[in-house]
């Protein structure tokens, strides 16, 4: 079986998931300042969420793709 549809869409969100990561990482330094300064951080928490969400969706997609990969 070709599966190097599945190999390419694979790599592309490992790279996705990679520059999620640098983001999520980034927004909660973000947040974690904002609250060290005392500052309504309610709007970057609610975005927080939101990211952390589809970083979920998106590991969970890696994980199906590398178990079709690994058959």
């Amino acid at each position: 079986m070709d599966n190097s549809h599945v190999q390419d869409e694979f790599r592309r969100l490992e790279g996705d998931v990679v520059v999620a990561e640098r983001r999520l990482a980034e927004l909660e330094a973000a947040v974690a300042e904002m609250k060290r300064e005392k500052l309504d951080a309610s709007e970057k928490e609610t975005e927080l969420e939101a990211m952390r969400e589809s970083q979920r969706l998106r590991q969970q997609d890696r994980r199906r793709l590398l178990s079709l990969l690994q058959r």
